[in-house]
């Protein structure tokens, strides 16, 4: 494992000095803000995030750097399991090594530890949750299923996705030899303990009519999302995970398939299933390639002397040219010359994604600007007005913006009807004096007020199109703030 763990203190050391190059990512904003609103769960997503983005203020401070510690470390961390996988299926230094490499080199995981959410500790709960099953058959200690418990039912409060990995591993567990497992008591006690460790954020889901299934319908109506066809969905795969590491994870799928560890091979191809059957995002499968890397280690280190250098060697140069597409190597202008030159363009996850960068770096751009513009128009308000105007925002970004940025310019908190910023309300906005951050048009903000005028826009040559927009100031809401508050959520 020595080479492993030299391979994970270099994706935590390059995370470092990359991740404070551009700006906070609109989801991460958001964050920060549930942060300051601890609770067992949040209509959009699980609570662990919150909790995390909680911690890594308190022990780290509000930096670019200090909120992206735990996601740099969680890169790391992912990087040095995948090693252990190979190990722990037979691997030598070499597959352990390979498993590690291509751990750190694919694309889809340098960009999602390189800012935080929850998707950048999702793979280290699927793969934890596959390493302990792997050691209760292997090792043939049952106790290991206990730790599987722990690691699905930590990873459901993380996210709710590893309820259907959980399922494909279960299925392809169910088809294999090793269903025996299922007539002994330990695997059920994991299952126990998963749900214990569930149980509060079921809880909270229950007791509030489940709106993230409400949610994910929402998505589903209004067609937000890009869907894919199999084909469309495999191969994005492929340009997600960097198209050179195909030669080992496609390897280790394979090598899979023809060993004792079917059952792991089955479990990818039935999630694959899965997600294509429910339109997922390209990304959602990223969690499951820790595995296929180490078998991929594996089968590359019982080949020739030449095979074995050729391949890391091929992954590396290869995979080179896509980094500054993932990683912000490049300053914005020249990302969009180089994207430009070598034609390889991130394919979108949501159709109204637009910008001259890639969403993933758009969404770093432009929030400090708007929260600026916003202040300027607070100060030129009459002190009488000031002192009982709301900010309201469109979309969580926009929120979690003002949310961060503003006290140091004297701004109160927003409101919004966006995601879970809806729950928390009105706050005390009587509608009387709003600045609204809106692409809402005017004729229907004049439905809402009195009167309704442009002060100022938020712009950023670099920032998404949908946040290049105007900051009103509107006045005499026609209706009170609790009964608008009913009618504009937005869940989506």
């Amino acid at each position: 494992m020595a080479w492993a763990w030299r391979i994970a203190l270099l994706a935590v050391g390059i995370h470092l000095i990359c991740n404070q190059r551009y700006g906070l990512f609109r989801d991460e904003l958001y964050f920060l803000a549930t942060a300051e609103h601890l609770d067992w769960g949040y209509v959009d997503f699980a609570p662990m995030v919150a909790w995390i983005a909680w911690l890594s203020r308190k022990l780290f401070g509000d930096s670019l750097s200090a909120i992206r510690i735990f996601p740099a470390l969680a890169h790391g961390a992912l990087v040095a399991l995948a090693g252990l996988l190979a190990r722990e299926m037979g691997g030598g230094r070499y597959a352990a090594g390979l498993a590690a490499g291509c751990t750190l080199l694919a694309g889809g995981y340098l960009l999602l530890g390189n800012f935080l959410s929850m998707n950048a500790f999702e793979p280290l709960f699927w793969m934890g949750f596959v390493l302990f099953i792997l050691r209760a058959i292997e090792r043939r200690d049952p106790r290991w299923w206990l730790a599987a418990g722990i690691a699905a039912g930590l990873g459901l409060q993380n996210k709710h996705s590893m309820l259907f990995f959980g399922a494909a591993v279960a299925a392809a567990l169910a088809v294999s030899p090793h269903r025996r497992q299922f007539l002994t008591l330990w695997p059920w006690l994991g299952g126990v303990i998963a749900i214990a460790l569930f149980l509060p954020n079921l809880i909270w889901q229950a007791q509030r009519g489940f709106p993230t299934i409400e949610l994910l319908r929402n998505v589903q109506a209004t067609g937000k999302n890009v869907v894919l066809n199999p084909v469309e969905f495999f191969g994005q795969q492929i340009l997600g995970m960097s198209p050179a590491t195909l030669l080992v994870w496609g390897a280790g799928l394979i090598w899979l398939l023809r060993s004792r560890f079917r059952w792991l091979g089955l479990s990818f191809l039935f999630i694959l299933a899965l997600l294509i059957a429910m339109k997922g995002k390209n990304y959602y499968l990223f969690p499951a390639y820790g595995m296929l890397f180490a078998a991929g280690g594996i089968a590359w280190e019982q080949r020739g002397r030449w095979a074995r250098i050729a391949i890391p060697a091929a992954v590396v140069v290869l995979t080179l040219p896509i980094v500054p597409i993932v990683l912000p190597v490049l300053e914005p202008a020249a990302l969009v010359a180089y994207i430009e030159k070598i034609g390889i363009q991130p394919p979108k996850t949501e159709v109204g994604h637009q910008g001259p960068l890639p969403q993933h770096f758009g969404d770093q751009f432009g929030w400090p600007e708007m929260v600026e513009k916003v202040a300027d128009v607070y100060r030129e308000l009459p002190a009488r007005d000031r002192a009982k105007v709301a900010i309201f925002a469109s979309n969580y970004g926009e929120a979690g913006a003002i949310d961060f940025f503003g006290p140091a310019l004297g701004l109160p908190k927003a409101i919004s009807p966006h995601q879970h910023y809806w729950v928390w309300g009105p706050r005390d906005a009587t509608g009387e004096v709003v600045i609204a951050i809106t692409r809402t048009p005017p004729d229907r903000l004049a439905q809402r007020f009195a009167s309704c005028e442009v002060k100022a826009r938020a712009s950023h040559p670099f920032a998404m199109a949908e946040e290049q927009v105007p900051i009103y100031v509107c006045r005499g809401l026609n209706q009170p703030m609790h009964d608008l508050w009913r009618e504009i959520r937005v869940w989506n």
